[in-house]
This record gives structure tokens, sequence and C-alpha cells, in this order.
């Protein structure tokens, strides 16, 4: 009887421990920066940005350099400026102070509306590709069995010791070479 009686013991404390440690779940990390910046869309989405970027740049620095021009003339006026001419010449600066004041106004608006469009081009590009990773990596964890995984690329984890990389995973589920490296900024 006490033999049954430990056997039965041995038996329970056999089924707690494997209960308990079929009960622990998976938990994995994977950076998805590393993930997103190595799929050939983000890098051509970033082609496209800089590509639009410099556009901008390049219209904002035509209007800079008009404004300087008109400044640069009024200057030239102010400096050249006699008693003889001075009212004509106060009626010409002041014309192009208008004018530049406009200018300010112009760019100001030209640089508001460049931001929001560089801003509505950033969603339009990176939201497909940020649906396309994330999709990936339900479909992986789902896959391996991961109750958790976490974004070890965001900084938001003080403290990491453990759980499985699944970066490499899901590089490969998109078709990305597990050695792809991210694009440089």
């Amino acid at each position: 009887m006490k033999n049954l009686l430990k056997s039965v013991v041995v038996a329970s404390g056999v089924l707690l421990a494997a209960n308990t440690a079929s009960a622990q779940q998976k938990i994995g990390h994977i950076n998805t920066a590393e993930i997103v910046q190595s799929t050939p869309e983000f890098q051509a989405a970033e082609a496209q940005m800089k590509t639009l970027s410099e556009t901008k740049q390049k219209e904002l620095q035509g209007m800079y350099a008009e404004y300087q021009k008109k400044q640069n003339d009024a200057n030239e006026k102010l400096r050249n400026r006699s008693e003889a001419n001075k009212e004509s010449v106060d009626a010409e600066v002041q014309q192009i102070a208008n004018s530049m004041r406009e200018m300010e106004t112009r760019i100001q608006d030209v640089q508001r509306v460049a931001q929001e469009d560089i801003g509505k081009k950033q969603q339009e590009l990176y939201a497909p590709i940020e649906q396309k990773v994330f999709t990936a990596i339900n479909a992986v964890a789902q896959e391996k069995g991961y109750a958790y995984v976490l974004d070890v690329s965001n900084g938001g984890i003080p403290y990491f010791g453990g759980g499985d990389d699944l970066t490499a995973d899901i590089k490969k589920k998109l078709g990305i070479s597990a050695t792809a490296t991210p694009a440089k900024k």
C-alpha cells in the first residue's frame, strides 16, 4: 500500500510537471526595423522619398535665391542712395520690401505643403510594407507556436535575456535573404 501511495504521488508529480511545462508559452523576439529595412519595397520607397525630398528642396532653394537677390537689390539701392534720389530709391526699396514679405509668405506656404506632401508620401509608401511585415510576423508566430513575439528594435524593452530570434524566419517568409542588411540612411 505504501508503494502504491508512493507511485500515485510520483505519477501525480510527473503529470503536474508535464502540465506546467506544457503551460509555459513560447516567447520570441524580432527586430522589425531590420526586417522592414531589408525589404526591396523599403529600398524602392527610400529612393522615391529621396527624389521627392530633393525636388522639394530644389524648389525652395530657387525661392530662397530669388529672395536673396531681392534683398541684395534693396541693399545695393540703399548703398547708392543720395539726397537727389532719396525719395525714388526709398519708394523702390519699399516695393522690394513688400515683395519680399509676400515672398516670405509663399516660401512658408511651400515649406508647409512640402512637409505635408512628404508625410503623405511616406504613409502611402511605408504603410503597405509595414502591413506585409506584420502579416509575416503573425504567420511565423502562429506556425511556430509562439504566444508572444517582442520587438527589440524600438528600445521599449529595458531588459531582454532570452527567447528565440525569429527575425531570420520572418525574412525567409518575406523572401528576403537572411544575410540582407538594412538600407543605410
